[in-house]
């Protein structure tokens, strides 16, 4: 069963990244596959179905995303209101004053994630709908924090502490596209993209595309991310049906 190969495949990555170690700038290193990991396995059990159309493939945890929920893209009010997990998620040991974990009790909102999710509420009449075809991945479970609060991306890691990691998160995406053997690999902006063309490759790899980040952060996504990206899609073969855009 694919959630239970899913399953297996992110504990044995968590077990693998919680042994790397990062110097400054990084400061706090925030790993939701582990402590919030009742809530990301819910996610997987519930909404992982091989073989699937496309795997959707982002970078690392937002820190009021997956970071709070456990769930790639997981923005507190999709993750609760629209997939229905709930469940019990715990805390790094160590934290940042200024971003704490506060589990589903999160009142800051992850704009990446709302735009992702909230174009899946849009377009399909159920998550279950969402989830026949698509799967959600991160490429790398740990979210960095710099000591003063800000979000450090994989990208920026150094030589030697950024290889071990790509390493570790090349074969798990290797054994996840092994488990849910998908057509299609959909990198979510460009280094998401550029991760799937390295990592998987040979006769029988899926075809890889690429869609535009929601992130705030990117003056295009902020000029209507979803149409864009609906029309990338639509580009890479992907047909959203008329029933479920009315759904």
């Amino acid at each position: 069963m694919a959630s239970k190969d899913l399953v297996e495949i992110s504990r044995a990555l968590s077990a693998g990244v919680e042994r790397l170690s990062f110097r400054p700038p990084v400061a706090f290193v925030y790993n939701p596959i582990d402590y919030a990991r009742n809530n990301f396995e819910a996610f997987l059990t519930r909404y992982a179905h091989s073989p699937c159309e496309a795997v959707f493939l982002g970078m690392n945890p937002g820190p009021f995303g997956m970071v709070q929920t456990g769930v790639p893209f997981g923005e507190v009010a999709a993750v609760r209101e629209w997939l229905k997990i709930d469940e019990q998620i715990g805390r790094p040991e160590v934290m940042h004053p200024k971003r704490q974990v506060e589990g589903l009790a999160c009142k800051r909102s992850e704009v990446s994630g709302r735009r992702f999710w909230g174009w899946a509420q849009e377009r399909f009449s159920s998550p279950d709908a969402f989830a026949r075809r698509f799967f959600v991945w991160n490429w790398c479970p740990l979210a960095f924090l710099e000591e003063g609060g800000r979000n450090r991306t994989p990208d920026k890691l150094p030589a030697k502490e950024r290889e071990p990691l790509l390493a570790l998160c090349d074969e798990a995406l290797r054994q996840i596209v092994a488990a849910l053997e998908p057509e299609l690999v959909i990198g979510i902006g460009k280094f998401a993209t550029d991760r799937a063309r390295i990592a998987l490759t040979g006769d029988d790899a899926p075809s890889i595309g690429t869609i535009l980040h929601p992130s705030p952060a990117s003056p295009m996504a902020n000029r209507g991310w979803a149409p864009q990206a609906e029309a990338q899609l639509e580009a890479l073969g992907v047909k959203l049906p008329v029933q479920e855009l009315l759904g």
